[in-house]
Formats: C-alpha cells, structure tokens, sequence
C-alpha cells in the first residue's frame, strides 16, 4: 500500500480542502485547551513528516489528544497503512468517528476514548496537538514522554518561547512556516527521554475568540513544530 500511496502525491491545497471539512469541537473545554490547529497547519505538518522525511505515507500512525481527528484523518489521507486516535473527551471522538464516516475513512482510523497513558504498544510515527500548560503546568510534557515511549518519529506542537512580532511578520509573507531554533529547555526535555530535535519549525496560528476570558475577536502567536526521533538503536517495530 505504501508504494502505492507514495505514488499518488496529494497536492497541498487539495490535503488543506480535505482538512476543512473535518469538523471541530462543538463544545471545546478550555482545561483541556481544546484549540483546533487549522487546516494549513495541519496540512504542513503532514506535508513535512510525510513528503520531507517519509513518516506518514505506508507506516503506523498514532494521533495523541486526537480531538476530532484532524491529523489522524489526514495521515490516513495521505496513505498511512494504519492509524490510531486516542483522546479523553468523549464527545470529541465521537465527532471524530463521524468524521471519520464523512470522509469515508472509517475503515482506515481506529477511535479510542481513554487516557493517553493507556496507549502501549509501538508506532512508526506519532502526531499530536497537546495541550501547552497554559491552563495545566507541565500538561504537554505528559504527552511527549509517551509519545517518546511508543513513537519512532514524532511530530508535535508547542507554544512558541516568546511573543515576536517580527517572526508573526514573516510567518505571514512566507508559505506558512520557517525553521527556527529549538527550546534549550524542551531540547534537554527530549533528551532526557531517549529523543532527539532534528527540527523545528515556527507557524503562525490564528483562533478566533473562544471563551469568555478572550478580548481579541482573534489571536496570532506562533507555535513550533518538532521533529523529534528516538535515540535507540532498536528503529525497526
């Protein structure tokens, strides 16, 4: 399957098409800062770990705090072989299973309602969205040690060291993202955990006001792609 895939290279804008019509959250949380990434994000995200490094298209794929399913579909899009999405929010993998049927991928994902730290098991790849502390301290560290646990490459979100202006500036006059330097904490993080950063790249992301402790009818601030792999000699699941 994978050779196949591979051969059917899926165009940018059409992988963005797909992704909008994955719907959001209709009642997001914000303990649980449930902020949809948009379909341009996520299309870059897929882009890079399935057309830069050959992370997606043929391997098995996990979406940690899938939400409803936005990554996890569009790996299976792109021509993951197989694809998991756990998440805690009842509501939220039920839109996504309906996503998932919408999309006529139902066959393609498997749904799982639970903690992440009920995943076990090994992955070729692991994509996911979390949570940035901004609510809970430390919440997306959680996800990165498992991710680390169960994952060989990973590919994950997180909120940008500083506001910078000048970086939003150019992350709007560029194609949506830029290489930039890691966070010496989140590198010696990863470290620790049996991982390396080989990359990261700033996006800009937009949301629109959400709750009631917003001001802004919208927000832009910059969050960071890592591309992280695991140190073991062990590559092969």
């Amino acid at each position: 399957m994978g050779e196949h895939a591979q051969k059917r290279l899926i165009r940018k804008l059409d992988l963005e098409r797909f992704l909008s019509k994955v719907a959001t959250q209709p009642n997001p949380q914000v303990r649980l800062e449930q902020y949809t990434i948009s379909e341009q994000i996520a299309a870059n995200m897929l882009y890079i770990a399935a057309y830069s490094n050959g992370d997606v298209v043929g391997k098995s794929v996990l979406d940690l705090g899938c939400g409803t399913g936005r990554l996890a579909l569009g790996a299976s899009f792109v021509g993951a072989k197989d694809v998991v999405g756990i998440d805690i929010d009842r509501l939220a993998i039920k839109t996504a299973s309906e996503n998932s049927k919408q999309a006529c991928l139902a066959d393609g994902v498997q749904w799982v309602l639970g903690d992440i730290r009920a995943v076990v098991g090994k992955f070729d790849t692991v994509l996911q969205n979390p949570p940035f502390g901004v609510q809970t301290r430390e919440a997306d560290r959680a996800f990165l040690v498992k991710a680390l646990e169960v994952g060989n490459s990973v590919y994950s979100l997180h909120n940008h060291p500083q506001v910078d202006a000048r970086l939003i500036k150019q992350l709007k006059a560029s194609q949506g993202f830029m290489q930039v330097q890691a966070s010496p904490f989140l590198e010696r993080f990863v470290a620790h955990n049996d991982g390396v950063v080989t990359a990261v790249y700033a996006m800009l992301m937009i949301i629109p006001r959400m709750f009631g402790f917003h001001t802004k009818l919208k927000h832009d601030f910059v969050i960071d792609l890592y591309v992280i792999k695991r140190k073991s000699d062990n590559q092969n699941f």
